[in-house]
């Protein structure tokens, strides 16, 4: 039995269709998840659906109750996620798994962003609890990036503080497709894999890009990391984690999102997904 945690979320309920596709029965998939009535449709789809918080212990042991390989996707809430995921970890020792992957952050064992803080302690604490591991390594989401294609369209800019750096950017949809490969598939434990996708590429090779696609001219807008945080509490953030997402720009602008490993094509078995077609997706979906 494989489960997910946070299979409700943006990955993944990706991962549980990937998992399907590849050939999974729907009922040997528990959907771990905060809130079961936001997993009806997985439940309508044959897949288990159990009650795990990652707050509380007595949760996560009935839901990883019988599991085989676990897929903890990290916790989203910033200063918390340490004793969180180590309380996954525990109930999946507990529980016996014979495999658990965990989604962490790109060169994570090397990066001095922020953001990898509580990643890198996860990785410890996983590793010190002696359960049969993988970790995930991921790159930053396309998706984080075409989520601003609307504003970069309406005032002709992309904004961000990376430089010239090249980035290792992937759909969230090879994240998942990796993921899967590693819980359907043998020979993965304790392996790190970095991943992210090739070619890489430049913000102002995005904004190029976005520009062909849309008819419309973009440019990308580079700020330093100071004036990057300052903007995006401009439009809406909380200081603290426009901090947080602008630090990780200046890291990025230093190497720290990119990678030539090649280990998510590997784990694919195909090609990362080329940017136009990412870029074609997006706008798509703006309609």
């Amino acid at each position: 039995m494989i489960v997910v945690t946070g299979a409700t979320g943006h990955l993944g309920q990706l991962v549980v269709d990937e998992l399907i596709t590849r050939g999974v029965p729907a009922g040997e998939i528990v959907a771990a998840v905060r809130s079961p009535e936001k997993a009806a449709g997985l439940a309508a789809r044959g897949v288990q659906v159990r009650r795990a918080d990652y707050n509380e212990p007595e949760s996560l042991a009935a839901a990883l109750a019988g599991a085989e390989k676990v897929l903890l996707i990290s916790g989203s809430e910033v200063g918390q996620r340490v004793a969180q995921h180590r309380n996954v970890v525990e109930a999946a020792k507990a529980a016996g798994v014979r495999l658990l992957a965990y989604t962490g952050t790109l060169n994570a064992d090397v990066t001095e962003i922020m953001l990898a803080d509580e990643h890198k302690a996860t990785e410890v604490v996983i590793r010190e609890s002696g359960v049969p591991f993988v970790f995930l390594r991921n790159a930053f989401y396309f998706e984080v990036y075409s989520a601003n294609f609307p504003a970069a369209l309406e005032h002709g800019a992309l904004i961000d503080a990376v430089g010239d750096a090249q980035l290792s950017v992937a759909t969230r949809a090879d994240f998942a497709g990796a993921a899967a490969a590693v819980l359907v598939t043998e020979g993965h434990e304790n392996k790190v894999y970095e991943l992210g996708g090739e070619p890489s590429f430049t913000m102002a090779e995005l904004a190029t890009e976005l520009s062909r696609q849309s008819g419309r001219t973009v440019v990308y807008n580079n700020l330093s990391v100071a004036e990057y945080a300052a903007f995006l509490a401009s439009v809406g953030l909380p200081q603290a984690i426009a901090d947080i997402f602008a630090d990780a720009s200046g890291g990025a602008s230093r190497g720290d999102g990119f990678t030539d490993s090649g280990d998510l094509s590997r784990l694919l078995g195909r090609p990362t997904t080329p940017l136009t077609d990412a870029v074609a997706a997006a706008l798509k979906g703006l309609g």
